[in-house]
């Protein structure tokens, strides 16, 4: 059972969206606020799996929020939830540690299939962002290079990458130190971050 905690700051939209996910077999609302200042507290009370945080909340931002909440609580997976679709709202969110953004008009079977992409590791765009991350390759990755990268970004584990690129864990360990050397990347949040930031998550 997927435990979810809802930030937003529009009562309405919260009694929907609970009313949504609490439908699904495997999802269970535990616990919500208004705000963000008190995210983390609460969030640290009830052990979500997943926190569907607004990106504009009162008393604290969508990101600052992310940032207090994962340190608290590192094992928590953030999905933001946004009416913004531009790209430096994308980012912010990322780079604060979410792992997925999600717009507000998206159907309810779209936003359960992210939130259960979320919580299996993987990293989640709205695909209706594509207009505001255009696809930016890497000249100075090889083709092998950027598929890793792209996918470590993503979530997937490196038997899973290697096994769609028909090579080797050990190869794609030494794809993926080439690959973050090349682009002076340290941590798999700064590669989502460079992923994001080139439109490398939305879907092919």
């Amino acid at each position: 059972m997927l435990r979810l905690f809802i930030a937003d700051d529009h009562p309405l939209l919260r009694a929907g969206l609970k009313a949504v996910l609490d439908a699904e077999p495997d999802m269970h609302v535990v616990g919500e606020c208004g705000d963000g200042i008190s995210v983390a507290d609460k969030v640290a009370l009830c052990h979500p799996d997943v926190v569907l945080l607004d990106v504009v909340l009162p008393r604290l931002d969508g990101a600052r929020a992310t940032e207090q909440l994962l340190a608290r609580c590192p094992g928590t997976r953030v999905l933001a939830l946004s009416a913004f679709d531009d790209a430096r709202h994308v980012e912010e969110m990322l780079a604060a540690g979410a792992s997925g953004y999600v717009v507000k008009r998206t159907e309810s079977d779209d936003l359960v299939a992210a939130i259960r992409r979320v919580a299996r590791g993987e990293t989640f765009i709205d695909p209706s962002v594509a207009h505001a991350l255009d696809t930016k390759p890497d000249p100075q990755l090889s083709r092998r290079e950027f598929a890793v990268l792209k996918g470590v970004a993503r979530g997937l584990a490196l038997k899973e990458i290697a096994t769609a690129l028909d090579v080797s864990v050990r190869s794609v360990e030494t794809y993926r130190e080439r690959a973050m050397t090349k682009t002076n990347l340290k941590t798999r949040a700064d590669v989502i971050r460079y992923a994001a930031s080139r439109g490398w998550l939305l879907d092919d």
